[in-house]
Formats: C-alpha cells, sequence, structure tokens
C-alpha cells in the first residue's frame, strides 16, 4: 500500500505524524465532555462541531477506499467516527428537548441525506479514476469550508483583545496536523490532502500569532470591565416595590458620582450584583 511501502518513507512518516497528533485533536474535547457527565448538562454547548466532523470522516473514509492505497486516512477517520459518535451520543442523552431534535436533523441532512446523495452521485455518474478525482474536489471544498470556520474566532479574539475562547494547545495541534497532513497529501501525489492543509495552516498560524499579541490582554480588560460600573440587579417577590436612588462611587477616584438604582422589597431582598463594560 502507498503510504505503508518503503518507497515512499516521508509520506509514510508524514502520514503517522498526521495519524498521532489528529488522534490528540480529536481527543481535544474530552474535558467538555467530561464536564457535561459531571453536570449532566450541555450548559449550552452545541452539537454542530461534532457533526460536521463525523461528517467530514465518513467522506475521507469514502474518498480513501475509492482512491485505494490509503490506510493511513483509513485509520484516522475511523477513529474520528468512532469518537464524534460517542461524542454525539452525549450529547444526546443530556441535551435538552429542542437541542435533542435540532442536532438529530443536522445528523440526517449531514450524515444520510448528504453523504448518501455524494455516494450515490459519484457511483452513478463516474467510474475508476474519474470517481477519484470528483470526490477528491468534493472532499477540498467541504475541508476548506471547515477550515475557514476559524475566522470567526479570529475576528472574536481582534474584536475583544482576548484569548478566552481559543486556546492555544489547540490551534497550535491543528496546525500541526495541518503540516503533516500537507507533506503526507505532498509526498504522496495526492493534491486533495494537501491543498486544503495549506489554508489549515495559514489559518493555525494566523491563530497562535494572535495568541501570542493578545495573551496577556485578557486580564486587563477583566480589570476594565470589573472597575467601570456596576449594576445592582434585584429579584423582587410578587409584593409591591419601590425605588430609590443610591449613589456609587466612580472608579476614577475623584468627588464625581454615578447613580444607579435599587430596588427594595418591604419583605425581601435578593440582590445580585454583576459587572458591566462602559
Amino acid at each position: 500500500m502507498a503510504g505503508l511501502s518503503l518507497d515512499h518513507p516521508y509520506a509514510f512518516a508524514f502520514g503517522i505524524l498526521g495519524n498521532l497528533i489528529s488522534f490528540m485533536v480529536y481527543l481535544a474535547p474530552l474535558p467538555t465532555f467530561y464536564r457535561v457527565y459531571k453536570r449532566k448538562s450541555t450548559e449550552g454547548f452545541q452539537s454542530v462541531p461534532y457533526v460536521v466532523a463525523l461528517f467530514s470522516a465518513m467522506l475521507w473514509i469514502y474518498y480513501a477506499f475509492v482512491k485505494t492505497n490509503m490506510f493511513l486516512l483509513i485509520t484516522i477517520n475511523t477513529f474520528g467516527c468512532f469518537v464524534e459518535t460517542v461524542y454525539i451520543l452525549m450529547f444526546l442523552h443530556y441535551a435538552p428537548r429542542k437541542a435533542k431534535i435540532y442536532t438529530l436533523k443536522l445528523m440526517f441532512l449531514f450524515n444520510v441525506i448528504l453523504f448518501g446523495s455524494i455516494v450515490l452521485l459519484t457511483m452513478l455518474l463516474t467510474k475508476g479514476e474519474n470517481r477519484a478525482i470528483l470526490l477528491g474536489w468534493i472532499c477540498v471544498a467541504f475541508a476548506v469550508s471547515v477550515f475557514a470556520a476559524p475566522l470567526s474566532i479570529i475576528k472574536l479574539v481582534i474584536k475583544t483583545k482576548s484569548v478566552e475562547f481559543m486556546p492555544f494547545y489547540l490551534s497550535l495541534f491543528l496546525t500541526l496536523s495541518a503540516v503533516c497532513w500537507f507533506g503526507y497529501g505532498l509526498l504522496s501525489k495526492d493534491i486533495y490532502v494537501a491543498i486544503p492543509n495549506i489554508l489549515g495552516f495559514l489559518f493555525g498560524m494566523t491563530q497562535m500569532v494572535l495568541y501570542t499579541v493578545y495573551k496577556n490582554c485578557k486580564k486587563v480588560s477583566e480589570e476594565k470591565v470589573i472597575s467601570d460600573s456596576i449594576t445592582i440587579v434585584v429579584v423582587p417577590d410578587h409584593q409591591i416595590i419601590k425605588e430609590k436612588e443610591v449613589e456609587i462611587p466612580s472608579h476614577e477616584g475623584d468627588h464625581e458620582q454615578n447613580k444607579g438604582t435599587a430596588v427594595t422589597n418591604d419583605e425581601e431582598n435578593v440582590i445580585t450584583k454583576s459587572t458591566v463594560a462602559a
């Protein structure tokens, strides 16, 4: 098999490294699902990334079987199918009814209708090498759209000047994975594997540069938010409530004062403090 042959030792090495790093990428959501398991709730987490990842793994397995001699693609994507299926089953178990229905609809759309249509059309309309070519370009188109997903994270980091939602190690492993699979595709002369990973590498490097730039800005931003203003939120009972003005000192330490509104209840007050940006 190509990729396992001694005639392609460098392609084999890149493929093995790609498998190892992609293995860690697939396991990256484990802390999230451990939290879901402990709290018995999905807490607003979305199922879309896991459904899309399952579809992607299925698509690459199909491509590998059609192209033949792509054993290293089959191994990692088979593992990916298993892991993503486990994630989705856990999500379905702990998610609220509305999220469960939405997830099932997504799975039916991506993993049944779309994947089934691709298999059917490529089987009926193409033969031999042409089938692998068509399927390869389908894989490239979908992989590029998936690699473009970090654009929203990059925009969020620049806007908030915070890397809270962009874990460094996940970005690092995704970048290394892209490098390995690009090398595998290049050395095994498979452009359909190599092309999308160029984009994956560029987006990964961009994320790591942004992390370096903004990694120390989060604490400053949080202090600014805390010091800007304080809103007192009151949850009243079903009694008649009254309003009165209270004075809240400004964070600048001068003699000016900000006025806030506190709602009091004759029998009982439940007061929660939260911070808001200016």
